[in-house]
């Protein structure tokens, strides 16, 4: 049975919805509905989490929810469906891991039963992508109230009957429900499964909410290159002359930082799609970390977790009080924020905004030898952009405890299941069409490997960012030096930037350590692009390091 607040009747097409919502979930195997709340709004969400004991309300609005054992995405236990939809598609291996059709449907009849068997469960109805022509419908089935609040959060409240882009998909999350990996392909209890063919995704063993938004949006990415759609790992800003930038980065990289900027507008800060037309956010909601966030450096960052609406993932607070404590680590260093994109001031309220203008790639640089801006030639953007180097923050994956260096191919690699060579040769399409220039900005460390160094300020890391955006670094304006290692061009002098910040060879108090250090990583680059080396032109494969 649906179920509504008892004060409120649904109107005609709301009925029509939940007839054919319900009519899905009995084509999906349910052999009895439990009492399903559909769409439920914030504060009926609230209510139910709350009387479910599945979250507390912290002092100033916001829910807080604890997801241990699971503080961060379970990457080893993602699975594809491998069937002929997928088969010569999909770029399978570590990343992309395959499972069998037989033990899919098998583990869809036990979610299925388990969610069956629970006395209440929580539908939404939604769609993923602002462009009309690319929007697909998403319908949501959650175990519990507030994973649904998250995914009313974090996707667009378009119905699913008008989500033109193609049929829709469906999610069932099921964190309470266990695989079994003897029988059922999986790695451990812990399951991420996406069936491209039946448009299903099951997530199972885990209550991180991160799991939902992610599968989305490889689904997206899976479908939009398809169409010729560059779909990207990215947040989105533009200026009020109209000029757009972008950001790609994995994450700790400053993405939702650097995009949310009071002197323009945000379209979204993680997930986007590039079409012919211009840009347009995937989702309609920010999944920010809050990790000793200040309100003096990411003041609209801030203000959220002070909001009604805003959920709260794995954040410390007193018991008495309900007082957040976002310094604290206690519980993982990967603390999240979930709130709608309205909760941050300036946003473009279509989601969409045209062509870029800049393509920013950031790095956090654990070794603390990038320099913190370079210009990149086009053919350095491509090699950049299919290295994906960066460091892992604890926190963000299971097992990661301390910041590594890795390489993730387009910033992203977890989240792509096509070949890199797709998205690299779209990105350079529209790069290439649009004339925009490319930046690598490195959020790391300076003077110094992690533990040793410091991060990079943040406020240098804005001034020079401000200075991308507005031309400052442009023709004869941005004096250049060439670095004799990566080959790319290092401004000389940016306003409100210490001119030794942008040499990072000077920041260092040994510099044959620096000179070690640098030589060091540049091996790590060649030997991580050799697997595209074959795939790529001879201009894109020499643009690495020269030594």
């Amino acid at each position: 049975m649906t179920t509504r607040s008892a004060t409120t009747a649904p109107i005609a097409s709301e009925v029509r919805t939940q007839v054919a919502s319900q009519l899905a979930l009995s084509e999906l195997g349910f052999e009895k509905v439990p009492r399903v709340h559909f769409d439920r709004s914030t504060a009926e969400l609230y209510e139910e989490a709350i009387r479910r004991g599945e979250c507390v309300l912290a002092a100033d609005g916001p829910l807080i929810a604890h997801t241990a054992p699971h503080t961060g995405r379970s990457a080893d236990d993602r699975f594809v469906v491998r069937n002929p939809e997928s088969e010569t598609k999909v770029h399978w291996g570590k990343v992309n891991k395959a499972i069998s059709p037989e033990h899919f449907a098998q583990l869809k009849k036990k979610v299925v039963a388990y969610l069956g068997e629970r006395p209440e469960i929580y539908v939404r109805e939604c769609a993923v992508g602002a462009d009309p022509a690319s929007r697909i419908g998403v319908r949501v089935v959650t175990e519990r109230a507030w994973h649904n609040l998250f995914a009313k959060n974090m996707f667009l409240p378009v119905p699913i009957a008008d989500a033109k882009g193609g049929e829709p998909f469906t999610v069932l999350h099921a964190p309470g429900c266990k695989a079994d990996p003897a029988t059922d392909g999986t790695r451990t209890g812990t399951f991420i499964v996406l069936n491209f063919a039946e448009r299903l995704i099951l997530i199972g063993g885990t209550e991180y909410a991160g799991e939902i938004k992610k599968s989305v949006f490889t689904a997206m990415n899976y479908l939009l290159p398809q169409r010729e759609v560059m779909s990207m790992h990215c947040s989105a800003n533009v200026g009020k002359s109209g000029d757009v930038a972008i950001f790609f980065g994995l994450s700790g990289t400053g993405k939702t930082t650097l995009s949310a900027d009071p002197d323009r507008s945000l379209v979204g800060d993680d997930e986007h799609g590039w079409s012919s037309t211009g840009v347009f956010n995937i989702e309609g909601g920010c999944y920010a970390k809050v990790i000793r966030l200040s309100k003096e450096a990411e003041p609209e960052i801030y203000e959220t977790t002070r909001r009604f609406g805003t959920i709260l993932e794995n954040v410390v607070y007193d018991p008495n009080t309900r007082a957040l404590d976002l310094d604290s680590e206690k519980l993982t260093e990967n603390t999240r924020a979930s709130y709608t994109l309205d909760k941050i001031p300036n946003t473009v309220e279509s989601g969409q905004a045209g062509i870029p203008k800049n393509v920013i790639f950031l790095t956090c640089d654990a070794f603390g030898v990038l320099p913190p801006i370079a210009r990149l030639s086009s053919a350095q953007a491509m090699y950049h952009f299919l290295s994906g180097y960066t460091a892992k923050l604890g926190g963000t994956e299971i097992g990661v405890t301390e910041p590594k260096a890795v390489f993730s191919t387009c910033f992203g690699a977890p989240f792509m299941p096509l070949h890199p060579g797709v998205y690299a040769r779209l990105l350079g399409d529209r790069i290439s069409s649009a004339g925009a220039r490319a930046w690598l900005v490195n959020t790391g460390w300076s003077g110094g490997a992690y533990g040793v160094g410091k991060r990079v300020k943040i406020a240098f890391t804005r001034a020079m960012i401000r200075a991308v955006l507005s031309g400052a670094l442009d023709g004869a304006a941005g004096k250049m030096e060439r670095d004799p290692v990566f080959g790319f061009d290092v401004p000389t002098a940016v306003a409100g930037v210490p001119s030794e910040v942008l040499r990072p060879r000077d920041t260092w108090p040994d510099t044959a350590a620096y000179d070690a250090q640098q030589k060091k990583l540049a091996e790590m680059f060649r030997e991580n692009f050799a697997q595209y080396a074959s795939g790529v032109s001879a201009e894109i494969a020499a643009a690495g390091p020269s030594c």
